[in-house]
């Protein structure tokens, strides 16, 4: 028990460390490099001298445009981690994410139809996030209407949710003017960070991390809910009071992600597998592995797809040509047996 103890410590270290130099190596490069103790050494005086300053420039980039994006990218990690290790777990089904209940289609939805009515600006944000809440709301309201109150039939709610709102993207694409609205559209569809800014990270941070620190604190309430609905109610449980609360707070996380970063799939799929094969399935364990992993594989893909080509590669392109490799290995490594 105390070997096991000592390696989950050990893991959890390599992470934050492993994370914090890719923190710093992120900040430096780009279009416009920055050494890497120049990059230190701004970090820890960012009050520097006027334009006379043979820093000024490479703390501009740093501080107003590279350090708000990795704030954003290992915020959205974090939360996007946590939520798909908490599906999976509360689901009880290896193939689920984060999108499973309909809420990344229905954010999806909301911020493209805000682009095509009022342009680029912080409506993108509000709206998609409202309509993330709506897509949950909507999801709900089905599941209870249908007097099962079953896990399944919320799952299946959400097929349908989800597929709802995925038709009116495609809907408000066709309504798009084809040479402005439309590739605006498309392009924030497949998931970027491209516009951080510090507004964006003010609006969003405070969502994002007091949602994914509470399901961090309830994490044996988690490991309850993940023995499935009749033996939950077996030990005397009410599983839908405990369930609402998890479902509520995965979609304020989810939703305030999609909200500035678009669509990005399979973090909150594959994440939760890399971190069990680390650490185990129990979610007192698993929950701060994927946070700190899903924190690592977001900042990962946003610095590689900012990095290798002049322009932006978007976060849905990178996530699913790295994402869908690892979990093919995934598969053949465990044998399709997950231990959840």
């Amino acid at each position: 028990m105390q070997k096991t103890r000592e390696n989950y410590t050990l893991i959890l270290l390599l992470l934050g460390v492993v994370l914090f130099l890719l923190s710093l190596i992120s900040l430096s490069l780009g279009r416009y490099p920055i050494p890497l103790k120049d990059t230190v050494y701004i970090l820890l005086h960012p009050a520097g001298g006027g334009p006379g300053d043979e820093l000024f420039m490479p703390r501009r980039v740093l501080l107003n445009i590279r350090l708000p994006r990795l704030i954003l990218a290992l915020s959205g990690g974090f939360g996007l981690g946590v939520s798909g290790a908490v599906f999976q777990g509360v689901f009880r089904n290896p193939l689920v994410s984060p999108g499973v209940v309909g809420v990344t289609s229905g954010a999806g939805f909301g911020a493209a139809l805000a682009i095509l009515i009022f342009g680029w600006g912080m409506t993108t944000q509000a709206f998609g996030f409202l309509f993330g809440i709506l897509a949950l709301a909507s999801t709900w309201m089905i599941a209870r209407k249908s007097d099962a109150g079953s896990v399944l039939v919320f799952v299946l709610a959400g097929v349908v949710i989800n597929m709802f709102f995925q038709a009116m993207i495609t809907l408000v694409k066709f309504l798009a003017d084809s040479e402005e609205k439309l590739p605006s559209i498309v392009y924030w569809l497949m998931g970027s960070l491209s516009t951080a800014s510090w507004k964006k990270a003010a609006l969003t941070l405070p969502v994002i991390l007091p949602s994914s620190i509470f399901l961090l604190s309830i994490r044996n309430r988690i490991n309850i809910l993940s023995l499935g609905e009749e033996n939950v109610r077996g030990l005397g449980v009410d599983p839908r009071k405990p369930m609402a609360a998890v479902l509520i707070l995965t979609t304020l996380t989810i939703s305030a992600v999609v909200s500035v970063a678009g669509i990005v799939g399979w973090i909150g799929l594959i994440v939760p597998h890399i971190s069990r094969m680390l650490v185990g399935p129990d979610h007192n364990r698993l929950l701060p592995a994927s946070a700190l992993t899903g924190a690592l594989f977001f900042l990962l893909i946003d610095t590689i797809g900012r990095t290798i080509s002049p322009q932006d590669i978007p976060l849905g392109i990178l996530t699913a040509v790295v994402g869908a490799p690892v979990f093919v290995i995934l598969l053949i490594r465990s044998r399709g047996r997950w231990a959840l």
